[in-house]
This record gives structure tokens, sequence and C-alpha cells, in this order.
């Protein structure tokens, strides 16, 4: 353990404002780090909670962490990264947020590529947490899959997309070198930096290792969720827009001009793409607002970056730059599901469009046709359909009556009644309902479906956990499932379900998803007896375990 008389190799600043219980386990992950001449900079935006006295134990309780308190709030990360950045005294500087962590041999191993050969800045994997779920993936894995060097961000323009600063570790004399400090006084601050820092930079070395835990908590209160999770409000939309003209203008400036069409696929594909799934849940009001702040800086984009996106991205953009709203939030339900729209329409030429009419200018024909998703002609198993719910109602008991309406805009199905089955599979257990849609008009079918919650088969140690169910379609020995959306106001509801003659009793909800397209939602959770055993069930019930009761019983006969 280094001494406050010893030069640090690295300065970690973690950042805080009002975070009082998470703070001790990210500076805990310092402290563990494997390379241990680090200083540990707490900077506290003037936090009002217990965060001064936590900060302050921990400064007590390690030499190696210093405590540094904002006169007053800043309101984002810029000022308190900036201060620390000051004081300072390692050659390298990393930055860690309060709710996150840096994994074991994050500082060892960045340290080792600056050493390896002198870089700007070195940068690994990043590991994404979800919080309610314990999922786990890694952010962007493409572009750090293999340890290299980049001599300059024209060498590949793709690593636009790792826009994070805690990513990385920043030799000082590079920051210090270009002036370069995170800007003060906006939001998403670290687009702004880092595209800064890929930009100034001569070389730069990516490491595949995990070097920070980034903890995603998408159902955080609207007070408490991270800037990034605060989509809803109108200022985000403002603020993230503005950024992006920050960056262009020093692209400008810097000579940078050759990256743009990628800086603005970027912000199509990442930044809008994220709006774009929230827009089926928004009101006339705010799309109305969205769109007067974002289509005139649409219109200032590459062209060439809009013809790099999947084709339903590019129809929900030209929608919302036409003043095509609701058809815009129609459209977006669709997005990353394989979902058809509900109706096209041909030209003399036999050109496909989305929607009742064909565009009456280029940009609009070029971007509203759809004949690249290929609805007439794709094999069966992967044709698109488009499944909705347009009346649900609950009966005696778990039962749900569903009305589905189906949309086969390609006219895949033949004229005539068609055979349906209703999928849900919670524990990995299937249940097929079979349904009719029957036909009500050229390429529109509807049928009803009785779905009993009580007749699903539940694993031994009962199922927690969330299911969307499917609509399978069969013609001539060939299947086709699809997702099935769900009305967007209706209210939830729970019934308890007592599996088994009541030994495994579960709360079953019914909702809609409430982001991305809107699927409908069934959400088990063990109650009563079996929320007591289920975990004592769930060991025993392993694959591992199961093999083995089964080699035991055969040595037995």
């Amino acid at each position: 353990m280094t001494t406050p008389a010893t030069t640090p190799d690295v300065t970690v600043t973690v950042i805080v404002f009002n975070d009082a219980d998470r703070l001790p386990r990210a500076v805990a992950s310092l402290r563990a780090q494997t390379h241990a001449n680090i200083e540990i900079v707490i900077s506290d935006d003037h936090s009002t909670d217990d965060t001064p006295a936590v900060a302050r134990r921990l400064e007590a309780e390690d030499p190696r962490v210093r405590y540094l308190r904002l006169p007053e709030n800043s309101g984002g990360c810029s000022a308190p990264r900036n201060r620390a950045i000051e004081i300072a005294r390692a050659p390298y500087l990393m930055f860690l947020d309060s709710d996150d962590e840096l994994p074991p041999q994050a500082v060892e191993l960045l340290l080792a590529a600056h050493r390896e050969r002198e870089v700007d800045f070195t940068m690994g994997a990043v590991r994404r947490v979800r919080v309610d779920n314990g999922r786990r993936t890694t952010w962007m894995p493409h572009l750090v899959a293999e340890r290299r060097t980049v001599e300059g961000i024209e060498a590949d323009p793709r690593l636009l997309f790792e826009h994070l600063s805690t990513s990385k570790m920043y030799a000082r004399s590079f920051l210090d070198r270009h002036e370069l400090r995170f800007p003060e006084g906006i939001h998403y601050e670290d687009q702004l930096f880092s595209a800064q820092a890929y930009c100034l930079a001569k070389a730069f070395t990516i490491i595949p290792d995990p070097v920070y835990v980034w903890y995603i908590d998408p159902f955080a209160a609207a007070a408490s969720a991270s800037i990034s999770n605060q989509r809803h409000k109108v200022t985000n939309v403002r603020d993230r827009v503005h950024v992006q003209r920050l960056i262009d203008d020093f692209l400008v400036e810097s000579g940078h001009e050759g990256l743009r069409e990628d800086k603005d696929f970027k912000f199509l594909k990442h930044d809008f793409r994220m709006y774009a799934g929230d827009l089926p849940y928004r009101d006339e009001e705010w799309l109305a607002a969205f769109a007067d702040i974002m289509n005139p800086y649409l219109d200032t984009l590459a062209p060439g970056a809009f013809a790099r996106l999947p084709r339903p991205e590019r129809v929900v953009l030209e929608l919302l730059r036409c003043g095509r709203l609701a058809d815009a939030r129609l459209a977006a339900r669709g997005l990353g599901q394989e979902v058809a729209p509900r109706q096209v329409t041909t030209d003399a030429a036999g050109v496909p469009y989305w929607g009742g009419s064909v565009p009456d200018t280029e940009r609009g024909r070029r971007e509203l046709s759809v004949a690249d998703l290929e609805l007439e002609t794709r094999p069966f198993p992967m044709a698109q359909f488009r499944h909705e719910i347009t009346d649900l109602s609950r009966g005696g008991g778990a039962t749900l009556t569903l009305a589905v309406r189906t949309y086969d805009p390609g006219l895949r199905l033949p004229v005539g009644p068609q055979r349906a089955g209703l999928i849900v599979s919670p524990g990995g257990r299937r249940m097929t309902v079979p349904f009719r849609l029957d036909p009500v008009s050229p390429g529109v079918f509807e049928g009803t479906v009785r779905l009993d919650l009580s007749a699903a088969r539940i694993p031994l140690q009962g199922f927690q956990g969330i299911r969307h169910p499917l609509v399978r379609l069969n013609q001539q020995g060939l299947w086709n499932s699809g997702v099935l959306l769900a009305p967007l106001d209706f209210p939830p509801a729970t019934t308890r379900v007592d599996y088994r003659s009541g030994a495994a009793p579960h709360a079953v909800t019914v909702e809609p998803e409430g982001r991305n397209p809107g699927r409908l939602q069934l959400r088990w959770e063990p109650v009563g007896v079996t929320a007591v055993i289920r975990p004592v069930l769930h060991k025993v019930a392993r694959p591992r375990v199961r093999k083995a009761a089964k080699l035991v019983a055969s040595l037995l006969k």
C-alpha cells in the first residue's frame, strides 16, 4: 500500500453526488486493485445527503484516498472531474462514477499497456450489469475484441461509438498538452470529451480485458435515474442535440471533417435510436416538441449516414422529418423485432412504400421504400407479419381473452381461415394455445384466443421471470413465429395462480411491456411456500444434479 508521500502511478477519480449508499462499493473496488500504487480522489459535487461523512470515513481508512468537496453543486459530471484533475498527482488518470466499479485488474492492465508502448490513452472492455436481473453483457464488444494500437481515429472511425470516458486511462501529459478538460455546463459531456480525445490522440491502445463495470438500472425512479435514462424529458433531447453540434464544430476546427459521416451514423444508430424506441409511449405534445428540436439537426446530417441504417430505422426517421408524427410512433413499434408495417402501397413501377400512399418527394420515396424488406419473397419462417391485440379482457381465475389482428402486407397467407397458436414458455416449458385467424380484408386477419395461465407448465422449482407470448403461423408444414403487440394503455393486472393444487403458488402479472415495441408481457413471481423453498429446489433441479441422479439410478438397476 502506498503512502501520501509516495508519488502514485495512477489517479482514479470517483465522482459522486448524493450517493452515500453506493460510494463505498466503488471505492472498495479501487482499494482492491492488483496494482496498489494508486491515488483515489473522491470528488463530491456538493452532496446534501450522508456522502460527506461516508467519504471522510473512507479517507480515514486508507491513506490513498483523498476527499474533495466542491463549494456548490455544478449539476453535472464535468466540474467534479476537472477539479480532481487539478489536484491529481499521478502521470495517468482514470475516472469512475460512484454507482459503478472497476474490475480488480483494471488499473494493472491499462497501465501495462501504457508502459508497453507510449500512447495517449489506453482503453478496454466495459461490462454492463443490469441491476434488475443481473444480466451481464459487454458494451460494444466488436470494438474491443482484440488487442491493438490504433494510429489515429481515422484508422477505425467505428470507435466513435465507444464514447465513454470511464473506460480509458489517459496520460496526464496528453490532456495537459491539448488543454483537454470536460466541458462544463452541459450534459453528455463524455461524448464531446471522447470525440476530442479520439481526434487529438496520435495513438491509443485497446485491450480486450474488462476494465469497467457499468451498472444499468432501466427502471430507476425518474428522480434518481442517470442523465441517459431521462429521455422522457424534452430538455434531455435538447442537451443531446446541443452536444452533437459542439462535436460537429470541433471536427471542423480540428481538421477532421472527413469523420462527419461516421459521426452522424453513430448519432443516428445510437443516440436517435434510443429515443425512437420510446416514441410509442410519448404523447402528441412531446412528439411535436421532439420533432421541433430533432428535425433541424437531422437536416444537417450527411445523407450517407442515413443510407447505412436498417430500413425500419430509416422509415421512422423519414416519418418524423416529414411531420407524420402518429405514423412515426406506429412505425417505431416494430424496431428491432422484425415487425411488418400494417400497410404498404405500390407505385406504378411495383415499388412498395410504407403506409397508405406513395411519397411525393424524392427523399420520401428513397427513405420509405420497403422493397429491401422483401415482404413478398422471404422464406415463410422469416416472413414479416404484424400481430396486435385489439382487445384484452380478464375472465374467471387466471384466464385472458385476447382479440388478435394480424397484418400481412406481403400477402403471404392464402385466402381463408388460418391456423395459429399462442405460445408461452415459462421456465422453458412451452404451452401452445391454438386459435383461428379469419380474413376480414386483403392482408388482414382477426381471431380470438382464450389463454388460461393456470394451465402453464411450471418447473418443479417454480419460475421467476418475464415471458413475451408469440403468435405462431403454419403454412404447408413451415412455421413462423412473431411478437404480439399489446395495447399500451391497459393497466397491469396481477392474479394468484395456485399451480399443482396450491402447492406451488405464483403471482402472475399481465401488462404491456413498457418499453421498446410494447409486447404483451407476462411476469411470474413465486409467492407463499414456493418463494420459501424455491432456492433449495432450484439447486436440486440443476442439470448436473439431474444427470448425476439419473446416473445413480441407472447403476442401481
